[in-house]
């Protein structure tokens, strides 16, 4: 059985990263304890990993760089987490990950990233990304130079991108508006919130809830409403249009806002009258499930979505594996109550 980095590590009575810098002569290591972990892997019979063999072979640097858009919210916080935990798994192979969080959706801002990481020495990028223009063509151009890049959470499907992982957002619409039609089978008035407009996702999600609810009769909607992302911008919208419309019956909204939006409904003192569906299984949206404040939860599976695009690179980059299709599909989970680990009864 082949000797593992964390093997010497608990032997050596050090951390795995202080292994990898002594067995790869980077960064800065005790000059004992340097000796014990060079003793002890040679005593093992310790060989270079693939990646090491890899950099051997090619003399190319296997840096990997991850860009988060709207790194506040709490769904991508759970995205980071994800990326984290695989970048930690590829550290004890050799490899370095470096992980840029940028606040809202700016493509000037992702941009700037993307050129400092290149700077540092990234061979591919995980990138949140936009359709804008702008990242289109700075993918594209990534692309010619041999640099792959994978989107994740959202998408830019114009680019040359070699992968998208993430929520068929269209989809999950289309999901919602089912949901809808069974929880109000007499109709009743619906208000669409959604976050930022430049944001593929939140669109798609948009425009699938409402292609699915084309010719319902019963099932009256108000016009579309951006809150970009803002529990006070979604508060302020669902409390004047309850006070507009005092029947509202559902507030559906595909983006960040939920806890504004039902602030609002107890604030005005309709909870349990109006109901709300909402996106992401992450620790505020359980505890408003469990308050019942929350109705639906359509979950997309935020911790996969930062693992998986560091995987994929990993095997593009070093067993020279491309990935087998173009679009990495996590499911949509239809959370309640009773299956999100929200329900404490």
């Amino acid at each position: 059985m082949a000797v593992t980095s964390q093997q010497i590590a608990e032997l050596a009575g050090v951390s795995r990263g202080t292994v990898d810098r002594a067995l790869h002569n980077r960064g800065r290591v005790n000059p004992e304890v340097a000796a014990r972990v060079l003793k002890i892997a040679e005593e093992l019979g310790y060989r270079p990993n693939s990646i090491g063999r890899a950099l051997v072979r090619t003399k190319q640097s296997f840096r990997l760089g991850v860009i988060l858009q709207s790194a506040e919210t709490p769904t991508m916080q759970d995205v980071a987490a994800g990326a984290r935990q695989a970048a930690e798994e590829l550290r004890a192979q050799g490899l370095e990950v470096e992980l840029r969080e940028v606040q809202g959706r700016d493509s000037c801002k992702v941009l700037r990233q993307i050129d400092e990481l290149l700077d540092w020495g990234a061979g591919g990028l995980a990138i949140a990304s936009n359709n804008t223009a702008d990242l289109v063509r700075r993918i594209d151009q990534l692309h010619e130079q041999g640099v792959p890049v994978v989107t994740f959470n959202t998408d830019a499907p114009d680019s040359r991108r070699l992968c998208f992982v993430g929520m068929d957002n269209y989809r999950a619409g289309r999901t919602a508006a089912g949901l809808i039609r069974q929880m109000l089978p007499g109709g009743g008035l619906v208000l669409p919130i959604a976050g930022h407009v430049n944001n593929g996702a939140h669109i798609s999600r948009l425009r699938g809830f409402l292609d699915g609810l084309e010719g319902e009769r019963d099932i009256r909607l108000l016009p579309y409403q951006p809150c970009f992302d803002r529990d006070d911008y979604a508060h302020e919208i669902t409390q004047h249009t309850l006070q507009e419309n005092p029947s509202l019956a559902c507030v559906y909204i595909a983006s960040n806002g939920q806890r504004g939006v039902c602030r609002a409904i107890e604030d005005e003192r309709k909870k349990g009258r109006v109901r709300v569906i909402a996106y992401d299984l992450n620790e505020p949206n359980r505890q408003l499930l469990r308050s019942g404040d929350l109705s639906f939860v359509l979950d997309q599976m935020a911790c996969e979505q930062g693992r998986r695009p560091l995987q994929i690179l990993y095997h593009f980059l070093v067993d020279r594996t491309a990935p087998e299709k173009e679009l990495f599909y996590t499911d949509i989970l239809i959370r309640t109550r009773y299956n999100s680990g929200a329900d404490e009864t």
